[in-house]
């Protein structure tokens, strides 16, 4: 029998918390007999929620918090005066190794502040990346980085390049994945100073399968499987994808609905559709991985629903089977170590 994944979940956090978490929650432990969910939040709520399931009891446990950071609270104020929120008890779960992993649909700020400052980067990591999933036409990209660290150097992105490729090849199952730098073209020369200078610093790395460039158009089609940026960049890139995504959908269901003659052809092609449709779901891939940290730190959307708050679970037990912190701690060593020898 494998060894039992512990996902701290903060059950208070998220637009759609605590109800969604505790569903998503017992989704999980349903599915998953290797997995076990403490739910870190008020623990009268929880449990009043909890009554409503049937749920293998022994892989959840309810641990309480009377505190809840908000979305608008100040991320470094909050972390430090709210000892006692749903966010920084499930931190301090991780930190002390009482969990794997902290799942949390709550602030971003305080996701990224408490991560870094409370579980703690793994040694050699400069600045700890989130990396988003997006599915593109071959399958899945990972965008790294989307939101944590927007004056990121060359050094930096160099090391989210290598971390990028770790997480793709042994969570995802992409051999030898590719790895591209968001560029305005093609060519080397092009870009601002940040792409200029990171460029050779990738070319130069041996542990990783860099192929150059990549324009933003072609990161749907999958011309790479790492995108590597810093955060301003990504989160734009995201942020187009979500919403780029959500208009067409609209649109062709509209124009389906339009006339009797396109409500007979949806008929037609809605499985189909409906297959592409999973494909773009967001909440198929679950939430997005903090990597370089001591721990895993997962964020997903604060609008997550069960099946997005489940997923997300779910990907922590592959994060902890493939041993991806240790991966990345022997890569960033290995690379300090040929820093030295140059």
């Amino acid at each position: 029998m494998s060894e039992m994944t512990v996902v701290a979940l903060d059950a208070m956090g998220g637009d759609n918390a605590p109800g969604e978490m505790i569903k998503g929650a017992v989704e999980a432990v349903r599915k998953r007999s290797d997995m076990k969910v403490l739910l870190v939040g008020k623990q009268d709520l929880i449990e009043e929620a909890l009554a409503g399931y049937t749920y293998p009891k022994e892989q959840i446990e309810v641990v309480h918090a009377s505190e809840v950071i908000e979305t608008a609270e100040p991320p470094v104020l909050a972390i430090r005066r709210k000892k006692d929120s749903s966010l920084v008890k499930a931190m301090q779960l991780v930190k002390n190794k009482e969990a794997d992993a902290l799942v949390s649909a709550g602030s971003s700020g305080a996701i990224l502040v408490g991560g870094q400052v409370l579980v703690g980067r793994i040694p050699g990591v400069n600045r700890a990346p989130l990396a988003p999933l997006i599915p593109t036409a071959k399958g899945m990209s990972l965008l790294i980085d989307c939101g944590a660290n927007v004056d990121a150097r060359p050094a930096h992105l160099v090391q989210f390049a290598k971390m990028g490729s770790i997480y793709m090849e042994h969570v995802i199952g992409k051999k030898n994945p590719t790895v591209g730098i968001v560029n305005i073209g093609a060519e080397e020369e092009k870009g601002n100073a940040l792409v200029k200078e990171t460029f050779p610093l990738l070319k130069a790395c041996k542990d990783i399968n860099f192929v150059g460039s990549v324009e933003a158009r072609d990161i749907p089609s999958g011309a790479v499987d790492v995108v590597v940026c810093e955060a301003f960049v990504g989160n734009v890139i995201l942020k187009l994808y979500e919403g780029v995504g959500a208009t067409l959908i609209r649109k062709v269901k509209d124009g389906m609905m339009a006339t009797l003659r396109s409500k007979i052809g949806a008929l037609l092609v809605k499985p189909a559709l409906k297959a592409t449709l999973k494909d773009f779901d967001a909440s198929e891939y679950g939430g997005a991985p903090l990597l370089g940290l001591n721990g895993l730190v997962v964020k997903t959307h604060g609008s997550s629903k069960a099946k997005e708050v489940c997923n997300s679970i779910i990907q922590c037990a592959a994060f902890k089977e493939q041993q991806i912190s240790e991966k990345i701690r022997i890569s960033i060593e290995a690379a300090s170590e040929e820093k030295k020898e140059d």
